[in-house]
């Protein structure tokens, strides 16, 4: 897609914001080559707006990566153990503890971890590099593109896990469309302009709780894919699950081109291949951006901070995820299928209860201080968890994280507040690489740390989780409280 089609994909039809600060800030200069791409002209005011917008992309687009994940995984397990002769179930300690390890099982369970960890690094490493291109890009040429273009390329990602199934192919071909996908911007690029569409579209005021119904939009979709997937690859094996997977992706990418009203004002004459969009990134975090106005050392710092805690707490987030079922499978709780899809449900429910919860407090707290709370109550529920050993307290422990899921969206609308409207699509990309990279190091740190624990604490790792939370609250608690007397000194003074 060049320049010229992007610029006519709606004519006349461009949506945009505001409340009166930020249509202020939306007159842009222009930069240098050397410098920021910025679009140099005003906005329009907006004359249209919805209740729905982007969430049915981000649903359709979260429903698929929910969906394919766990069985694309289960078919490597299939595969590999067909490669290697291996025909027997995965065995629990808690029915299966007198018996020797299986040396097959072990080489099957570690050539899938090999492959995922593949298939995962190849799709971040391309991603890294074309997602805040594209980001950038959005902010000059629209946000449409980037909702469609990343759909159409996990669309093909799944044709090539249909030829692979259909061929039985070497696994190594999910790889190859992993990369492809990758080179379209992936799933990280939807949520970059899904996130940054809405930052145009919503005021100061309203873009907090826009932003948590995003999220919200993510945690429902996981939990209908969970549910989904499983129950249906039973019943039918993994193809018939992929066709779905295809057609969704297809279906978000035709929803975007035929109802999402573009949100920025094209400019035909933007650029995709060029190192000014990678600039833009660059200068976005080393300078504080073009709202920081030169004077922003404690500007760039808050940019950076508010960074550095969506990392720890979504590295948090993503990594005691992935032990909840290995916790719950073995002894002493020795769940089954039933009571870990309860379990199941009620994490995803959290995304409902955290933004009601968000929405209540908000007529009563500032957003910095509901981002607290919602981390109190994560390390809370963590800490419960970590000495859970009846599956009474393991759900008690669910049921305190009820409002986990309050702080990631404050973060987000604060980073967006920080920076100007024509940098939000920078921004966005920028925090969906961060995103990828919390995935990792998530998944790498508390992997590796709930087996070296196993032997002197089994929920180690969720009391280290809660541990790492107390970082972010408290530098939200201080910045929040420095805004207060910043606030609270300028007033005085006028």
């Amino acid at each position: 897609m060049d320049e010229s089609d992007t610029a006519a994909i709606l004519p006349g039809e461009v949506l945009n914001a505001p409340s009166a600060d930020d249509q202020m800030s939306d007159s842009v200069d222009h930069k240098d080559e050397a410098g920021v791409p910025s679009t140099g002209f005003v906005r329009p005011p907006c004359t249209w707006s919805l209740p729905v917008s982007v969430e049915p992309v981000l649903f359709l687009s979260m429903f698929s990566l929910a969906l394919q994940a766990p069985l694309s995984t289960q078919y490597l397990w299939d595969r590999i153990s067909e490669d290697l002769g291996y025909n027997g179930s995965k065995r629990s300690e808690c029915t299966n503890g007198s018996l020797p390890p299986d040396p097959l099982q072990k080489e099957v369970e570690t050539l899938t971890a090999h492959w995922n960890l593949y298939i995962s690094l190849g799709g971040f490493s391309v991603g890294l590099l074309v997602v805040p291109l594209l980001g950038s890009w959005s902010d000059l040429a629209g946000r449409r593109p980037v909702l469609i273009l990343p759909n159409l390329g996990l669309a093909l990602q799944a044709v090539v896990y249909l030829v692979v199934m259909y061929l039985k192919l070497p696994v190594v071909y999910f790889l190859v469309g992993r990369l492809l996908s990758g080179l379209s911007g992936d799933f990280n690029a939807i949520l970059a302009g899904c996130f940054a569409y809405v930052a145009d579209i919503s005021d100061r005021k309203s873009r907090t709780f826009r932003v948590a119904v995003l999220e919200a939009c993510l945690g429902l979709s996981g939990m209908l894919a969970s549910i989904i997937g499983g129950q249906w690859r039973r019943a039918q094996g993994y193809i018939n699950p992929f066709w779905l997977v295809l057609a969704t992706n297809l279906v978000s990418a035709l929803y975007a081109y035929v109802f999402v009203r573009e949100s920025v004002q094209p400019d035909p004459s933007a650029k995709l291949f060029t190192t000014r969009h990678h600039k833009a990134v660059w200068h976005l975090y080393s300078t504080g951006g073009s709202s920081s106005e030169g004077g922003g050392r404690f500007h760039r710092c808050k940019l950076w901070l508010y960074t550095l805690c969506f990392f720890l707490v979504v590295t948090v987030h993503f990594g005691s995820r992935e032990l909840y079922v290995l916790y719950e499978l073995s002894s002493p709780l020795c769940w089954g299928p039933a009571l870990i899809g309860y379990g199941s449900a009620a994490q995803h429910l959290a995304y409902l209860s955290s933004l009601l919860g968000l929405r209540i407090m908000q007529h009563c707290l500032e957003d910095s201080w509901v981002a607290v709370v919602g981390l109190v109550s994560n390390i809370i529920g963590l800490l419960v968890v970590s000495v859970a050993n009846t599956t009474q307290l393991m759900f008690t422990g669910y049921g305190l994280c009820f409002l986990f899921m309050a702080s990631t969206p404050v973060l987000r609308s604060k980073l967006s507040k920080l920076v100007d409207p024509s940098e939000q699509g920078a921004l966005f990309a920028s925090v969906a690489c961060v995103e990828s990279l919390c995935f990792l190091a998530g998944s790498g740190v508390f992997n590796s740390l709930y087996p070296a624990t196993l032997h002197f604490m089994k929920g180690f790792p969720f009391l280290f989780a809660a541990i790492i939370l107390l970082i972010p609250a408290g530098i939200i608690g201080t910045l929040q409280c420095l805004d207060q007397r910043r606030d609270h000194g300028d007033s005085t003074a006028s």
